[in-house]
């Protein structure tokens, strides 16, 4: 992992010897040395990282190594930042004399930066750290192959089922409980030890198309160890009420007891469906049931439960299920199904990887991860016997493996990108789903996917997907065949907060201990955060700080604290104040902010400034016309209600979503050369969309009308966008337009189509997912034959008037994912679908 942070600070000298021409011949001088000594370093890394987990003298080495690499990088960057803006200023004379200082200033700190080396240097002799690394260490060509690699094998697959081998018993069993007719409020609880999969069983009943039908309301609540019963149950209201601006200032304003009498009013005339996911402690659950009222409707609750006394005793009459281990031939069929080429196992491979299952004991999760970490070793019986070797050394007394060297072994068989990745993961909260989308973004802001020819969004999705596919990151849920939500295990994500603090990846602030790390860039704060602010924070050099604690205001106390930083995500109480000093901190590259009512035109400031999301989904602000100045913004998601003057000028801008239809109206997209998605809501059938036309590269598409009275003006416009694959309508459409050849994936909802649009989109020759949710009024679809030649998924949601289905013997000849719901009057499906797998 330290070479992560060595990697970034060679980088970022050899850039900084690049741009800065005019440098004075001795400090170059001594960044030259700087560099080369670090790059004389990084040789040494592979052999001290062996070393430390045996040596704390070892671990404090790379620990010093990666103090130093982020000093450097620090130390340029503010360099950088103000020889800028000298050299703007008019009096040359002051110009001067502050370069100078500032010469001054980086000499010496460059100068306490080589003493530093200079007594690694010598530790190093004294520990024995050898140079074993120097011809496989990742140099720049070997990280752009790897890259390469990865992007080119590591498309996601949707593999959710593979965690169901042997369990279907179960979920046809629990699916009988939760649909048992009884008046009466009852628990289903599942209880087993970590690892077994119940928060993935409980996900799959939670989406049962027979369960989504005969629950009106659900909701997901994750409470895990240390949960906080407010936040909680407003997250519960949000998910039934929505988050609108009255809901969310109304809250704020609650006590835990009101917050129960408002949820339990919302759900008293209502059936419904509540997970209460990973529950440890029974006053947990005692201290929630009481919002849930029993309105005699067989409304329904699911416990999750490591511990067997919280099930057993969440509902006298309720019932109670024990997820068991899977037996040896189903942990075999898991493993095959999660390999990646099962038909290059040869013999002597298949019995090596038999024997590992075997000592799995039945452990879901141990499998799965472990068929990812033999995938990835290739197709080479050496590479899965020093598995084996690895794993027969840690091998408990009952002959089986424990889970926690599984887990550290496949992170070890990571390449240092993806180390990175992955532990980023144990900043966030536990149990908390995470948007894909969010991940990616932070992981450009940090600096971990390298900006080349490919796109830095295309690079870390295939990140992702890569440890997706070794089991490190779960799927939660997936939008137009891509990752749209994921998650880690909480024994995962114990291995990653467990190997950041080895290498000062990331500290996270624990009220209890009431400390900090001196010399971590990145920290977490989950709650209790104003006490933090109570500690000595000077001399502290942060790259990240995520305030997870919505009840912290006064987040802008200590401003220097910030200077440095790349990353800020920042979820406060509704209605604060962003100060107009954020405008200072100009390495920010992600502005993440929820629960502010504007900004201050100070953001223009912000020229690193790659992604900035304010308030998504929730309610709309005002968004200054400085963001305009915004060079190098790439993502802009903010629900913002004032016109934002150039837009023209983000010529850098890939995503814009929240946008209104006022605000787009006098735009001229032209220059927007590289905007990939655009999201636009409040449309107006008196306004025209016809420039969207011009967004040349546009590949997603999403606009919303104003409110259900509303109609979409002509949407002929569509059709000239030659690259558009994924297009979502909702609202009243009054004619269908042509669509062009490119579509892929399409929603239309609330439509109110009086004419069967399947004639028009059936011809679309390369459309693969249909979605249609209250998108027509009439009685029967037509499908006819050589229709629909690529489709693979198929949802028609609230068709009310829908009675027949007509399908030609040749129409959808692919088709392998069908979803019907709340069509009441469709008197029959064709018989060619019966056998489709429901989604």
């Amino acid at each position: 992992m330290a070479d992560a942070f060595l990697s970034f600070a060679v980088q970022k000298l050899g850039d900084f010897l690049i741009q800065q021409i005019s440098l004075r011949k001795n400090l170059r001088k001594e960044i030259e040395w700087l560099r080369n000594e670090l790059l004389f370093i990084q040789s040494f890394l592979k052999d001290a990282e062996q070393k430390q987990y045996g040596d704390h003298r070892v671990q404090q080495w790379v620990f010093e190594i990666n103090s130093i690499a982020n000093d450097a990088v620090a130390i340029l960057e503010t360099y950088s930042f103000e020889a800028g803006k000298g050299a703007s200023r008019v009096k040359a004379c002051a110009c001067i004399c502050r370069k100078e200082k500032k010469f001054y200033n980086v000499s010496k700190e460059i100068q306490s930066l080589k003493q530093q080396i200079m007594d690694i240097s010598r530790k190093r002799e004294t520990y024995g750290i050898t140079n074993i690394n120097s011809n496989a260490r990742e140099g720049p060509s070997n990280q752009s192959a790897m890259v390469r690699t990865l992007r080119r094998t590591t498309s996601y697959v949707d593999d959710q089922d593979y965690i169901f081998v042997g369990l279907q018993d179960v979920v046809q069993t629990l699916l009988a409980q939760l649909l048992k007719e009884e008046p009466r409020r009852s628990v289903v609880s599942i209880y087993g030890m970590g690892g077994l999969g119940k928060t993935t069983l409980a996900r799959n009943l939670y989406r049962s198309p027979n369960i989504v039908s005969s629950f009106p309301t659900r909701a997901w609540i994750c409470v895990s160890q240390e949960y906080n019963a407010m936040d909680i149950l407003k997250t519960t209201i949000k998910s039934i009420q929505g988050r609108t601006k009255e809901t969310l200032q109304l809250l704020e304003t609650m006590t835990e007891g009101d917050l129960e009498f408002h949820l339990r009013d919302l759900l008293k005339e209502r059936k419904y469906l509540v997970v209460v996911d990973d529950v440890w402690q029974r006053e947990a659950w005692e201290s929630l049931k009481r919002a849930f009222p029993d309105g005699k409707n067989g409304s329904k609750v699911i416990i999750t439960t490591r511990k067997e006394d919280v099930a057993e005793r969440a509902d006298n009459r309720g019932f109670v299920h024990k997820l068991r281990f899977l037996s040896k031939e189903e942990s075999w069929d898991l493993f095959c199904r999660k390999l990646l080429d099962v038909r290059a196992m040869v013999p002597a491979m298949e019995s090596l990887a038999k024997d590992m299952v075997e000592k799995c004991r039945g452990l879901p999760l141990a499998i799965v991860v472990l068929s990812g970490l033999l995938s990835h070793r290739g197709g080479v019986v050496d590479k899965w016997q020093e598995v084996k070797d690895h794993l027969w050394k840690n091998i408990m007394k009952d002959k089986s493996i424990e889970i926690s060297c599984i887990l550290s072994l496949s992170y070890n068989d990571l390449s240092t990108v993806l180390k990175q990745c992955f532990l980023y993961f144990g900043i966030f909260p536990e149990d908390q789903v995470l948007k894909a989308e969010n991940i990616i973004r932070l992981w450009m802001a940090e600096g971990f996917v390298p900006n080349g020819d490919e796109r830095m969004e295309d690079v870390a999705e295939g990140f992702l997907n890569e440890l997706i596919r070794r089991s490190l990151v779960q799927v939660v849920d997936t939008f137009w065949e891509k990752v749209s939500d994921c998650r880690v295990h909480d024994l995962l994500r114990d291995l990653a907060i467990q190997k950041a603090l080895e290498v000062n990846f990331f500290d996270i602030y624990h009220p209890r201990k009431h400390s900090k790390s001196a010399s971590c860039i990145r920290l977490a704060i989950h709650s209790q955060g104003e006490r933090y602010h109570s500690l000595d924070l000077s001399n502290l050099k942060f790259r990240s700080i995520m305030f997870f604690d919505p009840h912290f205001r006064n987040v802008f106390q200590h401003i220097d604290v910030f200077r440095h930083i790349y990353v800020l995500y920042l979820h406060i109480k509704y209605g604060g104040v962003i100060p107009d000093a954020i405008g200072n901190l100009y390495h920010l590259k992600f502005l993440s902010l929820r629960g502010i009512d504007d900004l201050p035109s100070s953001i223009g400031n912000l020229k690193n400034l790659q992604t900035l999301v304010v308030n998504e989904a929730d309610y709309t602000f005002q968004l200054p016309c400085k963001t305009a100045d915004l060079i190098n913004l790439r993502h802009l998601v903010a629900q913002y209600s004032e016109p934002l003057v150039h837009i023209s000028k983000l010529t850098n801008l890939q995503v814009l979503k929240g946008v209104g239809c006022d605000q787009w109206k006098d735009v001229d997209p032209v220059d927007l050369v590289n905007l990939r998605e655009l999201g636009m809501d409040y449309i107006k059938k008196s306004y025209s969309l016809n420039n969207i036309s011009s967004l040349k590269n546009l590949n997603t598409l999403t606009l919303v009308c104003k409110n259900y009275d509303e109609s979409f003006p002509s949407l002929e416009f569509v059709n000239c966008c030659e690259k558009l694959q994924k297009l979502w309508l909702d609202g009243r459409i009054e004619k269908l337009p042509l669509f062009p050849n490119s579509i892929t994936m399409m929603v239309l909802e609330n439509s109110e189509l009086t004419e069967d649009p399947m004639p028009i989109l059936g011809m679309l020759p390369n459309l693969r997912n249909l979605e249609l949710d209250e998108a027509y009024e009439g009685k029967e679809i037509m499908c006819s034959d050589n229709s629909f030649s690529q489709l693979e998924f198929f949802s028609l949601y609230d068709l009310e008037n829908l009675e027949t289905w007509h399908l030609g013997t040749s129409a959808m000849p692919l088709i392998k994912g069908l979803r019907i719901c709340r069509c009441r009057k469709l008197k029959e499906i064709p018989l060619r679908m019966k056998d489709v797998k429901c989604i």
